[in-house]
């Protein structure tokens, strides 16, 4: 499974950047709306859907993503409130993950909340992602990057130091021990990242600290995923990616911290 697991990542990641740095905008906002499109299939599964029902959850989303970038392509400013609303939505779903499983019972019930949620968990992480990428390709990069590494850092010190539940209820492999581990990850990348943009000087501490609370957020992200996946009774959220599980196991911390990065980046002026 391992084997399987790092030859998918040697595949995927080079492919990844390439896109990135090199696709044209529309090009990349194509790739990122229909591997998010991708995503919305496997929401679907969480939220209980039929196969119908996931098609049309999916191309419903990739219908939203049409309308955002036609908005977007007339001035950037309209994706903002898109934004704002997934940045409120991670606030609650702080609470959600904080308070399982109190609410668990509401959420196995409704597959329309499970399916509405995954709507403003998907939305706002495109539009976030597509707009770094249209202001510079590598803030879209970065985030990944960010995510991805201290993805990397959080296994390794968990594997090595872990000893104390980050949230037993809901991912029990994951400790406080990896999260610092992750932090500490981040703090480098945040750093060698403010020199490479460039970030102004005096922006510099804040560019970082908002690349550490990108990867906080971004673990709610994955926590919120793993929250959804045993209601559901899934290990994964689908089958799409060899060794790696389903498209949302890859992008769940993703989808919060592209939102916030987006904003974060936008009120310290890095990103124009």
């Amino acid at each position: 499974m391992l084997k399987l697991r790092v030859l998918t990542a040697l595949v995927l990641a080079p492919a990844i950047i390439l896109a990135t740095l090199y696709l044209p905008h529309s090009g990349f906002a194509f790739l990122a709306a229909l591997i998010f499109v991708l995503g919305a299939w496997e929401w679907g599964g969480l939220a209980g859907l039929s196969a119908t029902g996931r098609l049309g959850y999916a191309g419903l989303l990739g219908g939203l993503f049409a309308i955002a970038y036609s908005l977007m392509s007339l001035s950037a400013t309209w994706v903002f409130p898109l934004i704002g609303v997934g940045l409120l939505w991670w606030m609650v779903a702080l609470v959600l993950v904080l308070r399982f499983p109190a609410h668990g019972e509401f959420w196995s019930r409704s597959p329309a909340a499970r399916s509405i949620a995954g709507l403003v968990v998907l939305l706002p992480a495109w539009a976030g992602l597509v707009l770094l990428h249209r202001a510079n390709s590598h803030l879209a990069l970065l985030v990944m990057i960010l995510v991805s590494f201290a993805d990397i850092g959080a296994y390794f010190a968990g594997r090595a130091f872990g000893r104390h539940k980050l949230a037993p209820q809901v991912s029990p492999g994951k400790t406080w021990e990896g999260l610092v581990g992750a932090l500490a990850v981040t703090l480098f990348i945040g750093v060698g990242a403010a020199r490479w943009l460039p970030v102004a000087p005096e922006l510099t501490t804040l560019f970082v600290l908002l690349c550490m609370a990108t990867v906080l957020v971004s673990v709610l992200g994955d926590l919120l995923e793993s929250m959804f996946k045993r209601m559901a009774g899934a290990k994964d959220s689908g089958h799409l990616l060899p060794g790696h599980g389903g498209v949302l196991d890859r992008v769940d911390s993703l989808t919060a911290a592209a939102p916030v990065f987006a904003m974060g980046t936008y009120w310290l002026k890095v990103l124009a």
